[in-house]
């Protein structure tokens, strides 16, 4: 039989500056700066949208020895993804 792993416990341990930031937090915070990228358009929101692929950026600059193969090629995808996105609501 497996072992469920409790939902309190970290995906990945850590001790950098976001182990200690909620993840219902951040969650928030992307989707809003997302939807506000969307809704706002022009220069605006293309900014926003940016910001947010700069997060993406470093999260993926600070992963890449860890992930996969597989992961890394989704994680690039998704950028690509939302840089395609900021670049058609300007």
């Amino acid at each position: 039989m497996r072992r469920t792993r409790s939902l309190r416990t970290p995906l990945l341990q850590g001790r950098g500056p976001l182990s200690k930031v909620p993840p219902v937090l951040v969650f928030v915070l992307v989707i809003g700066l997302f939807v506000a990228g969307v809704l706002i358009r022009g220069p605006i929101g293309a900014a926003l949208l940016g910001l947010l692929a700069l997060a993406v950026v470093g999260l993926l600059v600070a992963t890449w020895s860890v992930l996969a193969p597989a992961q890394r090629a989704g994680r690039v995808l998704i950028l690509g993804v939302l840089v395609a996105i900021a670049v058609s609501v300007l």
